[in-house]
């Protein structure tokens, strides 16, 4: 078995439905929550390091975790060339660490959206199997402005024109939120502020409709999240 560390930012952004899959893909994930203290081990007794969502933005000072976290992601791409995944805020994250740059969203996605290859995405081995467009869930104010040096853009939305990324050989991210599962959507409206805050864009009537249309949706997603994470794991392993 292959073993990925997973960095945490709360508890509910976790790997999510990719847990069902693991073990079908030889990996294993071992999980640390940095909101809670958790402490960065030494990444290199891992095949594989993964960064998860979070509520908090990159520039966000009062949690110090996130620049060691950037340090971390650096260390494990640029260094010992670690295969890496990031989704939403580790998606951020990779691309602060690697020199590029993350801004508040022009246009902000919540809910469900069509993310398309781009031209140097379309055949991309990360995209086999996908549907083209694929439908994704989103929550995010924030995106990746300036992409770093080097990177492949592999996939867009109209609103967000990084949402899956490769840096090097072997580190990918995205900006929406693959992970998804059954107990996902509840355990992000159990985040202080997050319902009050989803509501306040959205509406009351329209929060209840994201909701409504990402449990919807799980069935088809459940089965484009399992072709994902095979393709990550056919790639860097």
């Amino acid at each position: 078995m292959k073993r990925i560390l997973v960095l945490k930012h709360m508890p509910s952004q976790n790997p999510g439905i990719f847990r069902e899959f693991a073990s079908d893909q030889g990996i294993e994930f071992f999980e640390i929550d940095l909101h809670a203290g958790d402490q960065i081990p030494d990444i290199s007794q891992f095949d594989g390091l993964w960064s998860m969502g979070g509520s908090m933005d990159v520039w966000e000072e009062e949690y110090p975790w996130l620049a060691e976290e950037e340090q971390a992601i650096r260390h494990a791409v640029s260094e010992l060339e670690m295969p890496f995944f990031g989704i939403c805020l580790g998606h951020q994250l990779l691309a602060e660490a690697m020199g590029g740059k993350v801004e508040r969203a022009q246009e902000f996605e919540i809910g469900l959206y069509d993310v398309r290859p781009t031209p140097e995405g379309k055949g991309h081995p990360l995209m086999q199997g996908l549907a083209t467009p694929g439908t994704w869930v989103n929550v995010h104010m924030a995106e990746v402005s300036e992409p770093p040096k080097g990177a492949i853009i592999l996939a867009e939305s109209d609103r967000c024109k990084v949402h899956m990324m490769q840096i090097g050989e072997l580190a990918f991210s995205c900006q929406f939120h693959p992970e998804v599962g059954d107990a996902t959507v509840d355990g992000w409206m159990g985040i202080p502020g997050i319902p009050q805050a989803l509501a306040g864009l959205l509406g009351t009537e329209g929060l209840e409709a994201f909701k409504s249309a990402i449990a919807n949706h799980l069935p088809s997603h459940k089965a484009a999240a399992r072709q994902l994470l095979a393709n990550w794991c056919k790639l860097v392993f």
